[in-house]
């Protein structure tokens, strides 16, 4: 069962919650370094993510907090997929962006190259 929240209640949890994002970021802080991924981009991915699972929550399911915590280190781990970072589908999975898209990146057999 959903919670019934209203929007303001539904704001204020997530405003509570924003800190809960710079931890997040900052446990996982090599893999965004690694992965090339940019702060502000993922502080807004996570933030979306954010509100999505205060409206989402389930209290039968477990605390809110531990919610909150779960779907975001999920999204994180989201973010650094070559749909999240580029927008388009059909990429390898090993893809790098660096601003230029080479269509020999894509092998013959991934037609359904689309933007998203």
């Amino acid at each position: 069962m959903k919670n019934n929240h209203s929007i303001a209640e539904r704001n204020r949890i997530v405003e509570e919650n924003l800190p809960t994002i710079d931890k997040v970021i900052r446990r996982n802080w090599r893999l965004m370094v690694t992965a090339r991924l940019d702060y502000d981009d993922v502080y807004q991915d996570l933030a979306v993510r954010l509100i999505r699972c205060v409206e989402n929550y389930d209290p039968d399911r477990g605390t809110l907090r531990d919610h909150i915590w779960a779907q975001l280190k999920y999204e994180l781990l989201n973010c650094k997929t070559p749909r999240k970072r580029t927008r388009m589908t059909g990429l390898p999975y090993h893809f790098r962006w660096n601003g230029i898209l080479s269509l020999d990146t894509l092998s013959e057999d991934t037609t359904d190259f689309t933007v998203a």
